[in-house]
């Protein structure tokens, strides 16, 4: 028995087992994970990109917080660079293996925005 019959009268919901054959044609962004099983790697290299680099982003700002508050040594300035620096060629090496660029990663967010 399918689990809509546990949604309350009245009350849409979207159903996991959906066999909809429309896809990112009715709307202009492309969804953050599709699951088209030919597009599935494509679809799930994106978001992780995209979730790495956003992350990425959050170091690099805890860091600049960090360094301009004195509470990092001059050694552990040095490291942090370097690991952001290897982690942001890491996802740029990741990047042109996915055939995606900077711009495929700033995932649309509904009303939050933009990821990136």
């Amino acid at each position: 028995m399918s689990r809509e019959s546990d949604a309350p009268p009245g009350s849409p919901r979207p159903t996991s087992t959906s066999t909809s054959t429309s896809t990112s044609t009715s709307s202009p962004a492309a969804p953050a994970l599709s699951l088209d099983p030919e597009r599935m790697r494509e679809s799930l290299g994106r978001l992780v990109l995209a979730l790495l680099a956003f992350v990425r982003r959050l170091l690099e700002l805890q860091a600049m917080r960090r360094m301009e508050n004195g509470t990092l040594s001059e050694a552990e300035i040095e490291r942090v660079g370097l690991a952001l620096s290897r982690l942001a060629e890491e996802i740029d090496w990741l990047k042109t293996q996915f055939g995606l660029a900077d711009e495929d990663l700033n995932l649309d967010l509904g009303p939050l925005g933009r990821l990136l």
